[in-house]
């Protein structure tokens, strides 16, 4: 009995140390996951988008800037926002135009004003209807290489290719390389020496798809026809170039980090030194919120945070959860089998439309163009779902 109550005044010491290097471990913990904060806020994100001219990758245009540069003594300008293209492009300058999502009406107009040639290396839907007249997406090349069926100089040298979107002719001077009896792969509009010309470069002049069939011939044909090539991928942050800085864009970068690291600090003092409580008493509340303001949180919360792949995962499910209810499917059938279910209803490569579905957006603005694909790949199998139903 007096071993045991000896040996009772050593236990309590010996818990409260315990007790204490649980909490220091926590801090200390906190102080790291701060510290990593801090070194991914300094980040800038690498990957190169599709369509770049320096990019080496499977989806960028290395191989065809440089034939350019080095075979047909073309100069390659490479700028990365909207001032920068407008200063570089006149009339006598060719223009290579990646997706316009991020721009205005007014900034696209301008651009192909400015520019002596232009080249849409990826026509959004408000292109083609602006600088076309046209209804926008109509149809996928099947994987089949398609013959020019026009008498357009570059094509009728080009030859066969090998399409992947189709366009609605709309009011365009030239339509080459009719996919599906329903667009072309080739849109061109002449006016005061100028030419507009739109074409689905993700398929034709990327360096994975450059070698096969003609190509490389129609790309260089079209971005050659000038001895200076602006090549210009419009960004996100190109959409409010004109509009005043806002007060994010005023703050030095490293406040974030800071603040960051000042509220886990904070968190932490507060979890070691606050008062503890009872556990708290579970009870059911009538809690009404409006399905508006829980999706607006939702898209502040994603907007904020940049997490684009997120945001894609979102986008892809609701797409694939209504083409699958048109195409006859479940609604929670994986977006492959909607995807090859949807290439069967559009008589399109199944490849080619997992492409689209399937796509992981890596930055903001691939975000914007994997949505822009999406809607046009919805209406596409909109319009083949109507057409058949449709009573002859």
């Amino acid at each position: 009995m007096t071993e045991l109550r000896e040996s009772a005044p050593e236990a309590a010491p010996a818990r409260r140390g315990r007790r204490a290097l649980g909490w220091i471990a926590l801090v200390a913990g906190f102080v790291v996951f701060g510290l990593v904060l801090v070194l991914v806020a300094g980040r800038e994100w690498s990957q190169r988008p599709a369509l770049d001219a320096e990019s080496a990758g499977p989806d960028g245009a290395l191989a065809v800037t440089r034939l350019l540069e080095e075979r047909l003594d073309v100069d390659v300008v490479i700028v990365s926002s909207l001032d920068e293209a407008l200063d570089a492009v006149d009339d006598g300058t060719g223009l290579a135009l990646g997706s316009t999502a991020p721009l205005a009406d007014d900034d696209v107009e301008r651009l192909v004003a400015q520019a002596g040639d232009t080249v849409l290396l990826a026509p959004t839907s408000r292109d083609l209807r602006i600088l076309f007249a046209s209804s926008g997406f109509q149809a996928f090349g099947d994987g089949t290489p398609a013959a020019p069926s026009c008498g357009l100089e570059v094509a009728v040298n080009a030859g066969d290719v090998v399409p992947g979107e189709a366009y609605d002719r709309g009011g365009a001077d030239v339509a080459c390389y009719p996919v599906a009896d329903s667009g072309f792969a080739l849109l061109q509009q002449e006016g005061d020496g100028r030419t507009v010309s739109a074409v689905d470069g993700a398929s034709l002049l990327v360096n994975e798809h450059l070698d096969r069939e003609g190509n490389a011939a129609l790309a260089l044909g079209l971005l050659a026809a000038r001895d200076e090539l602006v090549w210009y991928l419009p960004r996100i942050a190109d959409a409010a170039s004109t509009a005043p800085a806002t007060l994010g864009e005023l703050t030095p970068a490293w406040v974030t980090p800071a603040i960051v690291a000042a509220a886990l600090a904070a968190l932490a003092a507060g979890i070691w030194r606050g008062r503890r409580f009872g556990p708290l008493v579970a009870e059911d509340l009538p809690v009404t919120v409006r399905a508006n303001e829980t999706l607006e949180g939702r898209a502040r919360l994603y907007a904020r945070a940049s997490d684009a792949a997120h945001a894609a995962r979102l986008l892809r499910a609701g797409a694939s959860a209504r083409m699958a209810v048109r195409l006859g499917l479940p609604r929670t059938a994986p977006p492959a089998e909607v995807a090859d279910a949807a290439a069967i209803r559009l008589r399109a490569r199944a490849d080619a439309v997992r492409g689209i579905l399937l796509a992981e957006p890596h930055d903001d603005a691939s975000l914007v163009a994997f949505g822009e694909r999406l809607h046009d790949l919805e209406t596409a199998v909109d319009a083949a779902v109507r057409t058949e139903r449709t009573p002859s």
